[in-house]
């Protein structure tokens, strides 16, 4: 303390504040960073099982994906501290890990709101014995994600879900497929409307129950 009062220091001043000001600023970036990376090794994905089958779907996903838009926003914001040099590339590092795994369950969630849009047509039911073709095809797909879904229910956290590898690669294929499927039933739903024009006055989902009841 001697040696400091009997330097020049205040002479200093303003490079010594900046230091202080600095070293406070990157104190609060590494604590941050802590606080982010523990909130997300933790993080999980509620599931439940659909209807009366033992197949567990992604539940309340609507919270992640608005987390992990707030957790980017956050590291996206130290990157823009003049301070966060020392970590930079740890930062930039975990946005990109959170923004893939934003990605992927964004696709996630799309392949998941076809599966369950079309699981009642085609596994069973008048529909599916009229579209043998499709009704073959999805049920490939229906044993793929169930697969995935299993697999992913027994993983439960969020990062680690959605960066397992077989997973990023299989969605997109299912969404395809899914895709395929849904544009044959709605060219099937069109054929009956042309069949029956009172039914362009029933909306697909009505239209599909009274096809399904062979009315």
């Amino acid at each position: 303390l001697a040696n400091v009062l009997a330097s020049d220091i205040v002479e200093h001043k303003e490079e010594v504040e900046e230091i202080c000001d600095g070293a406070d600023k990157q104190l609060a970036i590494e604590r941050k960073m802590i606080d982010l990376r523990e909130t997300w090794a933790t993080a999980t994905f509620e599931f439940a099982m659909w209807k009366n089958r033992d197949i567990p779907v992604l539940k309340a996903f609507g919270y992640v994906i608005e987390e992990l838009e707030e957790a980017q926003l956050q590291l996206q914001t130290l990157l823009s501290i003049r301070h966060v040099a020392p970590f930079r590339e740890d930062v930039t590092k975990f946005l990109t890990e959170l923004s893939d795994t934003a990605d992927t369950l964004e696709m996630w969630v799309k392949v998941q709101m076809l599966w369950t849009s079309l699981e009642s047509v085609f596994l069973g039911g008048d529909i599916a014995k009229q579209m043998p073709i499709e009704a073959k095809k999805f049920a490939k797909i229906n044993k793929d994600w169930e697969k995935l879904m299993i697999r992913a229910s027994e993983t439960k956290f969020v990062v680690q879900c959605c960066g397992n590898e077989l997973l990023r690669t299989t969605l997109p294929v299912l969404y395809s497929e899914l895709e395929k499927c849904q544009k044959s039933l709605e060219g099937y739903l069109e054929q009956k409307r042309g069949k029956f024009p009172r039914f362009y006055f029933v909306s697909n989902p009505v239209l599909l129950v009274i096809l399904s009841q062979g009315s």
